[in-house]
């Protein structure tokens, strides 16, 4: 089992860059925010994921259901974790990296 995909204590979603491809699929699906695309000189693509606001991840999980290379993980629900309700800021800044050709903004 890869070490990623265990439960991180205390983090709501996390990214094994070295699987991420690039294809930003988990980005355009992101209604949060929580999660954009930024250059990486060192990935097959010279981008990567990065997850830029990880307070504001709903725990809709669509990210991770629709990577294609299992690189994204979103914490799994119980009692102990708490997941966002999402705002018109984090509304804003995911439609914001979606006109930002999926890159990160205010960079």
């Amino acid at each position: 089992m890869n070490s990623l995909n265990i439960q991180i204590e205390n983090v709501l979603v996390w990214v094994d860059t070295k699987k991420c491809k690039a294809c930003s699929i988990c980005v355009s699906l992101c209604p949060s925010g929580t999660i954009a695309m930024v250059s990486d000189p060192h990935s097959t693509l010279g981008a990567t994921i990065e997850v830029i606001e990880p307070e504001s991840c709903i725990g809709c999980r669509d990210c991770e259901l629709h990577c294609p290379d299992f690189a994204i993980f979103v914490a799994e629900k119980d009692k102990n974790i708490n997941f966002a309700k999402l705002t018109e800021k984090s509304r804003a800044r995911a439609i914001a990296i979606k006109e930002n050709n999926f890159r990160k903004i205010g960079v």
